[in-house]
C-alpha cells in the first residue's frame, strides 16, 4: 500500500485525530513530510506509524 502515498494524497494520522486531515507533501524514503491542517508540516515515519488514506492522489486510485 506504499505506492498510494504519494504527494497529493490526504491521510489522518491514527494515533493524532486532533491534528485533521493531512496532505502529503513529499516522500524521501522512510520519511512523508505531510501538512496537517491543525499541526502543520510533520514528518512521518511509516515505520512507525501507519498513515490512515482519506483519498489517493489523482491518478493513483
Amino acid at each position: 500500500m506504499d505506492f498510494l502515498l504519494t504527494p497529493g494524497t490526504i491521510v489522518r494520522h491514527p494515533n493524532q485525530p486532533d491534528w485533521g486531515l493531512g496532505r502529503i507533501q513529499a516522500v524521501d524514503g522512510d520519511r512523508i513530510a505531510v501538512n496537517f491542517e491543525e499541526a502543520g508540516r510533520q514528518i512521518i515515519r511509516p515505520r512507525y506509524v501507519v498513515l490512515e488514506i482519506v483519498e489517493a492522489a489523482a491518478g493513483y486510485e
